[in-house]
């Protein structure tokens, strides 16, 4: 597979036009062409498509690293970059369970691009948005696809701690913002688009609902807009609440202190409980927001277990298989897996 890797970038690869693979159904070809490759060597070598794939990923990454550093450790961009999206979509194909190999191909897209849009943007919007958003097509078949890929890459990054630099801020593969949706990351923008489905996929990760660099609260945004539809409460918007009532302790409302400052209000006055009887009363009374996860009543303590266990699971990269190790009754690892409220 090496020698007829060399052989291929030397002799086909290079004479390529530079853009030769901007185009998805180029791309396609290519991966379907290299997919028959795999089979074959596998077949021929009597070697485990596994090993056949990794060592495909493994020249592909190599090729691009030194397009990159005889060009001044800078990215060619076109067909050199392109070719990480073949290994990306091939590597999935065929389910390449060298850990390794994948987290080298995830940092190496990193550090050519500094976003994994190409990879969240499809399973959120599905196969034709992101070419309106960023100018290209996803390279999976269809959004359930690229959510099974989203999935399949999420799980390799978290097996493989993978952590990325910004400046002075440190994110994880599922926080790395998203350049595209004004650098926010993927769990807001999911909240935004309220899709309860991909919302329970990123957070039963471990999604930071408060990492985003935007000043807004999350669980506040939705419910503002709920109170829009005037008591008509959308599925897919309550089922985003319920989600991020799961993962967070209770809701830390934004408080204008000033607005209340002619109130003679004493220091230690509750105005958690002030903002959400008066903003959100109609929601109490329908049973949407829970009076102990507002400020109204203490949080129950079954709740701030499960949060102060999540916590540690995310910090030791356990989420959401690690909760599949505990010795606790099934009920309890469905609670855990923010499966029931």
């Amino acid at each position: 597979m090496d020698t007829f890797m060399e052989f291929y970038f030397e002799e086909v690869f290079n004479k390529l036009d530079r853009d030769g693979l901007n185009e998805r159904f180029k791309r396609k070809e290519l991966v379907e062409y290299f997919n028959t490759v795999i089979a074959g060597c596998a077949k021929g070598q009597n070697k485990s498509d596994d090993t056949i794939c990794k060592n495909f990923v493994t020249s592909a990454l190599k090729y691009h690293n030194n397009c990159k550093s005889s060009n001044g450790d800078v990215c060619l961009m076109g067909k050199y970059h392109n070719l990480l999206y073949i290994a990306i979509k091939l590597a999935f194909d065929w389910s390449l369970q060298d850990n390794g190999t994948v987290a080298a191909l995830l940092d190496e897209l990193y550090a050519c691009e500094k976003t994994f849009e190409r990879i969240y943007l499809g399973a959120i919007f599905g196969t034709s948005a992101p070419y309106f958003l960023a100018g290209w097509k996803s390279d999976f078949a269809d959004k359930e696809e690229n959510v099974h890929a989203l999935v399949y890459f999420l799980d390799h990054a978290t097996n493989a701690n993978l952590e990325y630099m910004e400046g002075d801020k440190t994110y994880r593969f599922i926080d790395v913002p998203l350049e595209s949706c004004g650098k926010a990351s993927p769990v807001r923008v999911v909240i935004q688009m309220g899709s309860s489905e991909m919302l329970m996929i990123l957070l039963r990760f471990g999604a930071r609902i408060s990492s985003d660099r935007a000043s807004s609260n999350p669980a506040e945004s939705i419910l503002d807009r709920l109170k829009e539809y005037k008591r008509a409460y959308p599925y897919e918007l309550v089922g985003c609440l319920k989600l991020i009532l799961r993962t967070v302790p209770s809701i830390n409302f934004t408080v204008d202190k000033e607005a209340f400052k002619h109130l003679g209000l004493p220091s230690d006055y509750n105005y958690q409980r002030k903002v959400v009887l008066e903003k959100y009363g109609e929601m109490l009374e329908d049973h949407l927001i829970p009076s102990s996860r507002c400020g109204l009543k203490p949080v129950e303590l079954k709740h701030l277990c499960r949060c102060t266990i999540r916590q540690i699971l995310w910090r030791n990269f356990e989420l959401p298989f690690g909760i599949q190790k505990l010795p606790v009754p099934i009920t309890l690892k469905k609670y855990l897996d923010l499966f029931d409220d």
